[in-house]
């Protein structure tokens, strides 16, 4: 089974990270989630995104959008095609 084609790094406690995580969940939408604090993966997320901070959301490994969910839910909605 091939992973999902949306990746979200996360930090534990982060809020803006449980509020994508939320919405990807309530509109169905299948994802891996990968936390920064763990060994390596803050330093895959900056070399292959340019950004360590979560959270990150990717689509497609082509797509990617970083900043707090209020930034990044909308162009979410826009490229999975998510109803409001």
């Amino acid at each position: 089974m091939s992973e999902p084609p949306v990746i979200l790094y996360t930090s534990p406690g982060c809020p803006d990270c449980a509020a994508v995580r939320a919405w990807l969940q309530q509109h169905d939408v299948p994802y891996t989630e990968r936390d920064v604090t763990q060994p390596g993966v803050a330093d895959e997320a900056k070399q292959r995104y340019g950004v360590r901070i979560a959270p990150i959301t990717v689509i497609d490994e082509r797509t990617f959008f970083y900043g707090t969910a209020d930034d990044q839910i909308p162009h979410l909605r826009r490229v999975l095609h998510a109803p409001l």
